[in-house]
């Protein structure tokens, strides 16, 4: 978006001003009024074409900036398109059917939290949703741990590092999606980079939750084996179904872009699917366009298997469009260029620059509680300043993601905090502290970027 031409020189306090109504507007209307993010950010842009307007900034000037910035998401959409066809294809396919059933396979008395921790990883890795992940197998596990006298809070706290690494580290996820898009680089190099922070930062939390697991002889694993036969009911898990994740992990490994892997792995799946199936070519249409419907009986293992297909990527679109536009606007109105210019004598380094970046993800995550805005706003603000000290733009998607989308279901009023609080029934503030991989996250991107360790130069 800096190829957008300034229209206009705003003063510092009047750029802040306009940012801090801009902030205002979303973070009461979404935290406060429980409104869909769509509105406020809507309202956001009527306001800014407003001051653009009393500015003597032509309409089709402010109009040409506001296509300019959803053009530059245009390549995002494509993917989200054939997300919505893969999460329908890999159900149908079996392939995440029979991811559950070996993650909830795994689940023993020993090191309970662990166990926990690791197979909401797996499963929100499988469905790449973390608020699907947490109202399904979250509150399973809840209710176990209440069976066998373990720590909800401790329990919450291990759902919601799992649910939200499978949030950060899945394909299938539009966060991650959308940190890959905004700075414009592959999905699959986003994946790898991110991993450098978050591998440690999986196995320190693993290694807490250990140590913190209490001595139990045995669990009732009652609902787990009812939710297992649920899914072998369905017919969709076989050793087989397995084949269209590997593929995508072959194809991420031997560098294909992430349009051509995710259609390979789609189609490898469906084609799969002809083996326990006998859909008919109307019904692969509709569920790639609407998603598999489940019909088990079971409400969470139909909650895990309903979704997928391209309408059910239509909010995340219309957000990055609607978004995209305002910070179109922003850029033309010379506001963000503004505010930067008075960050820039701090961020002369590469770890005052990740700091600052870190730091505005999880600004931006409690003033407004939407994790979408914390990674859009937060990339349009510094890929510029990343280009100038020479950086791959991959650094920045790492730090988007890992103080942007893991810290919103650590701010009590935020869309995903307010979500987790509701299904777990245990606050905020009590499984915070708790939530060892999403407090790690920033701390490790942080640390990294002062000691210069896989930093990428472009």
């Amino acid at each position: 978006m800096f190829s957008i031409e300034t229209k206009t020189k705003p003063s510092v306090f009047e750029a802040l001003f306009i940012v801090i109504i801009v902030i205002s507007i979303i973070s009461i209307a979404i935290g406060k009024l429980g409104a869909t993010p769509h509105i406020p950010i809507l309202l956001s842009i009527i306001l800014l074409i407003f001051y653009g307007l009393l500015k003597r900034v032509p309409f089709n000037i402010l109009e040409d900036s506001m296509k300019s910035g959803a053009i530059s998401g245009i390549g995002a959409i494509y993917i989200f398109f054939l997300i919505g066809i893969l999460i329908s294809s890999w159900i149908v396919g079996g392939t995440i059917p029979t991811l559950l059933y070996i993650g909830l396979s795994l689940v023993t008395a020993s090191f309970f939290y662990t166990i926990v921790f690791i197979i909401t990883a797996i499963i929100g890795t499988a469905i790449g949703s973390s608020l699907t992940t947490v109202a399904t197998v979250g509150v399973a596990f809840i209710s176990i741990a209440g069976a066998i006298d373990a720590s909800l809070v401790l329990t919450a706290g291990a759902i919601v590092s799992g649910a939200f690494f499978g949030d950060k580290m899945s394909p299938l996820s539009d966060t991650t999606n959308l940190a890959a898009s905004i700075v414009n680089i592959d999905l699959f190099e986003h994946i790898k980079n991110m991993s450098w922070t978050t591998v440690p930062a999986f196995f320190l939390s693993a290694v807490l939750y250990s140590v913190l697991s209490p001595s139990i002889s045995g669990l009732d694993d009652t609902a787990i084996t009812s939710y297992k036969a649920s899914l072998q009911a369905t017919n969709f898990v076989h050793w087989y179904a397995i084949v269209p994740l590997i593929v995508l992990i072959i194809c991420t490994f031997i560098k294909m872009p992430a349009f051509l892997t995710l259609i390979v792995s789609s189609l490898v799946a469906l084609l799969l699917s002809i083996f326990h199936t006998s859909l008919s070519f109307m019904d692969y249409c509709k569920i790639l366009y609407s998603g598999y419907i489940s019909e088990t009986g079971v409400e969470v293992i139909d909650s895990l298997l309903t979704r997928g297909g391209i309408s059910s990527m239509f909010f995340t679109i219309m957000l990055v469009f609607l978004s995209l536009s305002m910070g179109g606007l922003l850029f033309a109105l010379g506001i963000i260029q503004t505010l930067l210019s008075k960050f820039d004598q701090l961020l002369k380094s590469v770890g005052a620059l990740i700091t600052g970046t870190a730091f505005t993800a999880i600004g931006i995550n409690i003033l407004v509680g939407e994790q979408y805005l914390s990674i859009l706003l937060t990339g349009e603000t510094y890929k510029q300043k990343y280009r100038e000290l020479g950086l791959h733009p991959k650094n920045l998607s790492r730090v988007m993601e890992d103080a942007g989308t893991v810290i919103n279901p650590l701010v009590p009023w935020s869309v995903c905090g307010l979500f987790i609080a509701s299904m777990l029934d245990v606050s905020v503030t009590d499984y915070l502290p708790f939530a060892f991989f999403c407090l790690l996250s920033p701390v490790l991107t942080i640390i990294f970027g002062w000691l210069n360790l896989t930093i990428s130069k472009k």
